[in-house]
This record gives C-alpha cells, structure tokens and sequence, in this order.
C-alpha cells in the first residue's frame, strides 16, 4: 500500500486527529493529535487493510522555538511490506502522551530512552524511568537548551579534547 492510501486510511478513521501528511518525503508521514496517539496506533496494528505489527523505532526531537517536542514512531507491516512515519506533538514545557507500550511492547525501552533524554513523560508507562542517565541526574541532555553541569558528585564533567 503506498503512502498516501495509508493517509487516506488514516484520514477516514480520524479526520480531526490528523492535522498534516506528506507523501512526498523520504519516510512518508503523517502528524497527529499526541492525545490519540495510542488509539491511533493500535488501528493501524489491528485494520486488515493496514497491520503494522512493528515499532522500527521511536524517538524524539526538540523544537525548542516552536514550543513543543515531537515524537516519532516508525511503523512497518512484515505483512504487506509497507511503513508510514507517525509524528505527535507534546508541549515543551509539560510534555506528556500516552504510551503505545500496550500496542507494542517495543515501546517500552524506546519511550523510557525519549523520557531520559527529553522529559517527555508516557501516561501508563509500566516501568517509566531513567534508562541511560543516573537517577539523580538534572535536566534532559537532549533538549536545546540543555547545559551540562560542570560536575556530578564531585567528578568534573570537563574533557580535554582527544583530537589535538
């Protein structure tokens, strides 16, 4: 199925959740209300037509002068042999979606990676938490306005650069 039947598809279903497509890009996409997201995921897994049955990836960017972090999620059929690239919005001040974690369990490590790095916060996450920064780390290091602090517990965070 190409990508604009997929839009389609996903247009007849959620009309006013689906606020931009392009056919056009590289990874055809469609952005989507963040608040539907879990329900929108788990139609294009389950409708005959569509079945996407994997999570490829998902992750995150800072759009730090718009005002909001978009996730992405890369969706693929083994069934039809067919992907489409999902983009939700969240506030960047409080950034919160639902998990797809129920309709992929791939989810899980992926949004635990996009909440360490970013803030966003997954709404019924089961085990959400810090996956690759300490516990008691402060901020999110791939935010924009991110700023490394200059030790942690008294190691200086400081490199002399490798490349001289």
């Amino acid at each position: 199925m190409e990508a604009a039947e997929i839009h389609a598809a996903l247009r007849d279903k959620f009309s006013d959740k689906i606020s931009a497509t392009d056919e056009a890009a590289k990874d055809p996409s469609a952005v989507v209300d963040g608040a539907a997201i879990r329900e929108i995921c788990a139609f294009l897994r389950d409708d005959e037509r569509l079945r996407f049955d994997v999570l490829n990836n998902q992750t995150g960017v800072d759009y730090k002068a718009e005002g909001y972090i978009e996730v992405v999620y890369h969706l693929y059929s083994y069934e039809y042999r067919h992907g489409v690239v999902l983009k939700a919005r969240a506030n960047r001040d409080e950034p919160v979606l639902p998990s797809v974690e129920e309709v992929w369990k791939a989810a899980n490590w992926l949004e635990r990676e996009i909440y360490d790095l970013l803030g966003v916060k997954f709404l019924d996450h089961t085990d959400l938490r810090r996956l690759l920064m300490p516990e008691d780390w402060v901020g999110y290091p791939l935010r924009k306005d991110f700023v490394e602090p200059e030790e942690y517990h008294g190691i200086s965070t400081t490199r002399e650069s490798l490349l001289r």
